[in-house]
Parts: C-alpha cells; structure tokens; sequence
C-alpha cells in the first residue's frame, strides 16, 4: 500500500543534494500562491526522489507517483512561513 512506501530507505546521496540544492524562498512562496511555474520547479525538484517513493516490486507505479505529487501540492498549499 501507499504506507508503506520505502521513502525513509532512499539513502543518504539524495538527502545530501537536496540540501546542498535548496529551492529558493521566493520560489516556496510563489508555489504556495498557486503559480504554476512555480509549482512545476518545486515538482521538478523532487522528481527523482518522488519516482523512487512511488516503486512497486521495482517499478515506478503511476498511480502512486501522481498521489505523491498531489500530496506534495497539497502540502505547499498549506505551507506556513510563521514555524
């Protein structure tokens, strides 16, 4: 199931680009405001890490790549700058 996808096992290499490649802050905001430019660079930066979360038995699932890109517009929409 979506659960138990096997996000958390993805390894330190993809943690270390995210953070040395951080999306600038103008960029989450413009996202948050619904710019769609904006919201394809933030998916853009995540692709490899959401292609790998969305692996079934080996393979990329589509129906699970486009529920975790979902999820992840859902969340940018709920963003708080004010934590």
């Amino acid at each position: 199931g979506i659960s138990s996808l096997p996000c958390s096992g993805y390894g330190g290499s993809w943690r270390e680009n995210a953070m040395s490649k951080l999306l600038p802050y103008e960029t989450i905001v413009k996202a948050r405001q619904g710019d769609p430019d904006a919201i394809d660079i933030v998916l853009s930066h995540y692709a490899g890490y959401i292609r790998y979360c969305s692996k079934v038995h080996g393979k990329v699932n589509t129906e699970v790549e486009e529920y975790v890109k979902q999820r992840l517009i859902a969340a940018l929409f709920k963003f708080r700058f004010d934590r």
